[in-house]
């Protein structure tokens, strides 16, 4: 499909490349081949004004000059160059060049201010949601973020990996809302994690953390989207050298267990919690889910972007569903895997940000299924 898309798309390029002087062309004979009442300037005119947006402030001019010699030369071999006729379709043309080398220019410079911006949001979304390394604590790393809009690079969902004492921990989430409170937030929920994950010795202890932190900032704002602010958020942590990943949700969708041999498990909570930012509506003590990690496995994260993808019926796609009795060699074989099964599900479209993370120890030979059931934590 994207072979498909590429070469359709380079067809297109191609097509609007000749099409200037395609224009000129038909003119050309449009006027020779019609009695002298009919006349071919709007084609003629239609050139440079085609190749304004779609080429160089040079290739314009050239493309209006070579229609203003066009309408001279015709009119030249039918010896009507004196009749007012001629006069009146040469200025049209001069008079259409000249507003297409206008339009051109006022193209450019956009273009310009519209590249500078991704340069600056390219540079705020490694500030704000730097991609993690491919290898932290001696397991490997994947994580994609796309975006739902075209030239947007960052929006309300979030992830991170960090080393710390107590194991390789990580955070993915989904804040409320759009825009720039979102991102706001994001940056004030990676920034508390990154300060807690180092300095708390329990998940249950970063995960309040990230609420107070998150708390905060709603307060600061002080606005109706800051007062119904929440943040979906799934914390982990895998100890150093461990064969265990402990799992704390906060309204999040659940992580998926994709094993060596195919199989898959969904680490679903004991006991569905509230969103971060929600103490209001109640409050009790996080609960840490402790899963056995096989040798093998790829642990994957997800933002409901990904879930509430649909495609033109409706249909919601299914990560579960979709990626169980396949297997990968790593996490990022997975996310590409995923990313392009997703496009495939809802045709290329989404009204979603997507944030997805895949971690996975390093590769080992035998395959691995959960044995035992999770053993819960309580504080």
């Amino acid at each position: 499909m994207a072979q498909e898309e590429q070469q359709h798309g380079f067809g297109a390029r191609r097509f609007v490349r000749t099409l200037p002087a395609l224009m000129i062309a038909v003119a050309a004979l449009f006027d020779l081949a019609t009695p002298p009442r009919f006349t071919a300037a709007p084609l003629f005119a239609a050139a440079p004004l085609i190749a304004a947006p779609f080429f160089s402030w040079l290739t314009t001019l050239i493309t209006g000059a070579a229609a203003t010699a066009g309408v001279i030369l015709l009119h030249v071999y039918k010896g009507t160059m004196d009749e007012p006729t001629a006069y009146t379709e040469l200025v049209t043309v001069i008079t259409v060049s000249g507003l297409a080398l206008l339009i051109n220019r006022v193209i450019q410079r956009s273009s310009e201010r519209l590249a500078s911006a991704r340069v600056l949001a390219e540079t705020a979304q490694r500030a704000v949601l730097p991609t993690p390394a491919e290898r932290i604590g001696g397991l490997r790393i994947a994580a994609r973020y796309e975006a739902a809009l075209a030239d947007a690079f960052i929006g309300g969902d979030l992830f991170a990996v960090q080393d710390t004492p107590h194991g390789v921990r990580l955070v993915v989430g989904d804040v409320r809302g759009k825009g720039l409170g979102a991102v706001e937030a994001v940056a004030v929920a990676i920034g508390a994690f990154r300060e807690a994950a180092e300095q708390e010795s329990s998940l249950e202890g970063v995960t309040d953390r990230l609420e107070r932190a998150l708390l905060r900032e709603a307060a600061r704002r002080e606005t109706l989207d800051a007062v119904e602010a929440f943040t979906t958020a799934v914390l982990a942590e895998i100890p150093h050298g461990g064969d265990v990943v402990r799992v704390v949700n906060r309204g999040h969708p659940e992580p998926l267990m994709l094993y060596a041999d195919g199989g898959l498990d969904h680490l679903a909570p004991r006991e569905h919690a509230l969103p971060l930012g929600m103490v209001e509506l109640g409050v009790w003590p996080d609960q840490v889910v402790e899963y056995p990690l096989p040798p093998g496995a790829i642990l994957l994260f997800y933002t409901d972007g990904l879930s509430e993808a649909r495609d033109a019926d409706g249909v919601f796609y299914d990560p579960g569903a979709r990626l169980d009795g396949r297997r990968f060699p790593g996490p990022g074989e997975l996310l590409d895997e995923l990313l392009d099964d997703v496009r495939r599900h809802t045709g290329g479209g989404a009204t979603d940000d997507m944030a997805l993370l895949a971690v996975a120890g390093p590769p080992e030979p035998r395959l691995g299924r959960r044995i035992i059931p999770p053993v819960v934590k309580r504080p």
